[in-house]
């Protein structure tokens, strides 16, 4: 078995965050969000990955080299110009031997890839396309199957008197080998809008598997804390959090009425960052090396690394862009605000 994820976007829909950083390594509870798929491969004894890239490329091979780090073997396949999705699919052949699971790099989910495997295996399927339920079928295309799981057609945001059901494209897939023969070399080409029609055109068993796991799309601002929060809150059952004890300042630097900075059961806190007297944390992640002044609030929030955070502010269900920094006296609710933001004392945002 071999891996293939599709890194290579430019993460357009969750800037100002993707500016500077790539959307696969923007950090999820401070990792790289690579890591989380690279884990779930693992878990189903997938040990060969290639990473195909387009967008700030040595950003993302910088981090995980050959692999040997993480116990897997990386390949890297970059487009000189985005090729979409089958079309990154084809671009990375040279690496795509095997039967091949497929990840879209922006997918957050704890699904039991062996298990998605052995479906494909079991049907003896050329391709088995992975779906998830959802609330609200309209706002997305469609993927409509038989009572055997074969794939059956795709309405794209249908009408709702055009609903027959509520399964979309998780952006997970599992291909055989010979399914690059219907992608055309260092073409764009899309697996959703030509390859998969290509498959039912040509009676592919081409079948459907869904899933009742946790699956988010990151990629938007709002997603992405949102992925934070589910993650810290153990909405996630397939990864831990790491927490550790957090440097505050010197008891015997604080007058006798200050109050040591709080941080709560569920936040987590790298331990290089500094929290002075009267700053409490809830529900939040922080970054390594931020620093937070005296008597500041964070809370529901993102604080990525290097950010510092003035005096008596307040920051609320607001992500904080690395090597930011946040005059004293502020308010910032509701906010995305990019690496190296700066505002002014007393700024509300």
């Amino acid at each position: 078995m071999q891996a293939l994820i599709l890194a290579g976007g430019e993460g357009t829909r969750l800037r100002p965050l993707t500016i500077y950083t790539p959307k696969p390594v923007v950090p999820i509870v401070n990792r790289p969000f690579l890591y989380y798929q690279i884990d779930l491969l693992k878990r189903a004894g997938i040990k060969e990955i290639t990473l195909s890239l387009s967008y700030k490329p040595d950003k993302i091979s910088d981090i995980f080299g050959d692999g040997e780090d993480y116990g897997v073997k990386i390949y890297y396949a970059v487009e000189a110009s985005p090729l979409g999705t089958a079309g990154a699919y084809k671009n990375a052949e040279e690496h795509l031997s095997q039967t091949a699971v497929v990840f879209n790099g922006d997918v957050l989910t704890d699904i039991d890839i062996a298990k998605v495997v052995a479906y494909h295996r079991e049907r003896q399927a050329a391709a088995t396309i992975v779906l998830t339920p959802v609330e609200n079928p309209s706002a997305y295309g469609l993927v409509e199957t038989e009572s055997d799981g074969r794939v059956r057609r795709f309405l794209e945001k249908p009408k709702p008197e055009e609903i027959t059901c509520n399964t979309i494209n998780a952006g997970i897939y599992v291909l055989e080998p010979h399914i690059l023969k219907y992608i055309p070399k260092d073409e764009k080409f899309s697996f959703e809008y030509q390859l998969f029609p290509s498959l039912l055109a040509n009676n592919e068993p081409f079948f459907a598997y869904t899933m009742s796991d946790y699956w988010l799309d990151i990629g938007t601002p709002q997603r992405y804390q949102q992925a934070n929060d589910d993650l810290i809150n153990g909405r996630i059952k397939s990864f831990d959090v790491e927490r550790k004890p957090v440097t505050t300042a010197s008891t015997s630097n604080l007058s006798a009425d200050a109050e040591p900075a709080k941080v709560d059961a569920v936040s987590v806190v790298d331990a290089s960052c500094s929290l002075k007297p009267g700053v409490e944390i809830i529900n939040s992640v922080l970054g390594a090396n931020c620093v937070i002044e005296e008597r500041t609030k964070i809370e529901n929030s993102v604080v990525l690394a290097g950010a510092r955070i003035g005096k008596a502010s307040e920051i609320r269900n607001s992500i904080i862009g690395k090597s930011a920094i946040i005059g004293r006296n502020s308010k910032v609710e509701g906010a995305a605000l990019g690496d190296k933001s700066s505002l002014t004392d007393y700024s509300i945002v």
